[in-house]
């Protein structure tokens, strides 16, 4: 059994040309994402191996007898290799004691089923090892379960829970991620040991279709700005621009609709921060990776006991008294945007994400309740990178749509801009953050612009190597704020 995270997906051209198949857990499990010509719609389906009357009433006699032979909690082993060694020793046990024989390819299929249910998350396991696949959504008992598929966007599964189906699997979640559910507690936001996030209620007075979840999963690897560039999600002259903007202090905000892309495009610009610099984040589920090691992950804490509550709020305000050069904010929602701006006033650079169409509406959220900002205040944010969610012939597209300058509150210079038409970025040559630089740091403007030009040099020569891996792009990132000449050197770039 071979979990599958390294694969590559020919994409159609046309919605009603996809048909693909692609290994989730090998051998057993699969996705075949298709265009159904009577629903007229994408379909994702999983598939399994099927299990005949015979080896199901073997199945169901050895998970009997093996949650009664379990003596520790699954959940509890944090080491795959040894689960899976643990539970194969109890089948083999159980087969033994019963005198059951069992050909290979009948004892392999039993196993992948009780790996799947007794340690994995039933039926919806596949889904939740399908490196594509970012959110699960399950709306009631009886219906099927959709995700948002990378490249596709929201597909409907061929996965359709019972109530019991549903109450197990949420079960599951609270008992992984160390949380209570009941019908007295009905509700669940939880992280599970991976980092994905869950959301659930379990009771049909809260939810009418009966218990719900949703998973939004967690990417182990961050996306480095390499793998945005070859999806085309960015440039690398607008990534040259966000390096040089970051590496001097410049604060920046993320904006877009819902799952637009905005935590992943401010995880990625966050890896040219520079290597020695003292950084916080603040989150309210652990999503930032960084490779620094100056570095402070925090964590917002909610109670049902208000005085043992720590939110965005506390966090960021204990945050600029650890003497931070940087502090990431996952979201900003509320008063917390107060302490972050006065932090910026502070001179401690700020970046954060925030729900928005466009850089005015941005300001609207932010001079009016609750944040209520002064104008003078917003003066100190410098950059505004709008991120927008497209379907283009069905396939799913997240790309960066602007880059404005904040000159004032009310007055915005477009450094970048996607042109839809001749589908590539048109550059003002009228920007201003070099300008900035040279006046705040005394650099000469000409130096600026050679090294801004050079940077772009070297992330194409990186995305030509496809050199994304998430350490290896930190580690070279790193590297060329301490020996720029040896890495220019190493990627030839003049």
């Amino acid at each position: 059994m071979r979990f599958v995270d390294n694969i590559k997906l020919e994409l159609p051209k046309d919605k009603i040309q996809t048909n693909i198949i692609y290994p989730i857990i090998e051998p057993f499990s699969y996705a075949h994402i298709y265009f159904d010509q009577n629903k007229l719609d994408i379909i994702y389906e999983i598939i399994e191996p099927k299990l005949s009357e015979s080896e199901r009433s073997v199945y169901e006699n050895i998970v009997y007898y093996i949650k009664r032979l379990l003596f520790v909690k699954l959940s509890e082993i944090n080491d795959f290799n040894q689960i899976m060694s643990y539970l194969e020793r109890l089948y083999k046990f159980v087969l033994n004691d019963l005198g059951i024989k069992l050909n290979q390819e009948s004892y392999d299929k039993i196993f992948y089923y009780i790996y799947r249910d007794l340690y994995g998350y039933n039926s919806i396991e596949p889904l939740m090892r399908d490196i594509f696949i970012e959110d699960i959504e399950c709306s009631g008992s009886n219906l099927p379960i959709f995700i948002a598929h990378r490249y596709f966007g929201n597909l409907k599964t061929n996965i359709i829970l019972s109530d019991k189906d549903v109450r197990d699997i949420i079960e599951k979640f609270a008992l992984r991620s160390g949380k209570h559910i009941s019908y007295a507690e009905p509700l669940l936001d939880a992280t599970l040991p991976d980092g994905s996030r869950i959301n659930a209620t379990y009771s049909q007075d809260i939810t009418t279709n009966g218990p719900t979840f949703t998973v939004r999963k967690f990417r182990e690897n961050p996306w480095t700005p390499i793998e945005l560039i070859r999806l085309g999600t960015i440039s690398p002259e607008i990534l040259a621009y966000l390096w040089l903007a970051i590496e001097y202090k410049k604060n920046m905000i993320v904006i877009g609709g819902t799952a637009s892309g905005k935590t992943t495009m401010l995880n990625a610009i966050s890896m040219f921060i520079p290597p020695q610099a003292r950084i916080i984040s603040i989150e309210d589920t652990r999503e930032i990776r960084l490779y620094h090691d100056n570095w402070i992950p925090s964590i917002s804490r909610y109670s049902s006991d208000r005085n043992k509550e720590i939110d965005m709020y506390d966090l960021l305000r204990m945050s600029f008294r650890q003497r931070p050069d940087y502090v990431i904010v996952g979201e900003v929602r509320g008063e917390e945007a107060y302490v972050m701006f006065q932090g910026m006033a502070s001179g401690h650079a700020a970046l954060s994400t925030m729900h928005a169409e466009s850089s005015r509406s941005l300001v609207q959220r932010l001079i009016s309740p609750p944040i209520n900002l002064s104008k003078s205040l917003i003066e100190l944010l410098n950059i505004v990178i709008i991120m927008q969610h497209d379907n283009l012939n069905g396939i799913n597209i997240r790309r960066v749509k602007e880059i404005d300058e904040i000159i004032k509150y009310n007055r915005f210079n477009k450094a970048y801009i996607w042109n839809p038409f001749k589908k590539e970025y048109l550059e003002n040559p009228r920007k201003y953050l070099l300008k900035i630089i040279e006046r705040d740091y005394g650099i000469e403007y000409d130096k600026l612009y050679k090294e801004y030009k050079r940077r772009i040099k070297l992330l194409r020569r990186l995305s030509e190597l496809n050199i994304s891996d998430f350490q290896t792009f930190s580690k070279i990132i790193q590297t060329y704020y301490y020996n720029k000449d040896y890495i220019l050197n190493y990627y030839k770039i003049k």
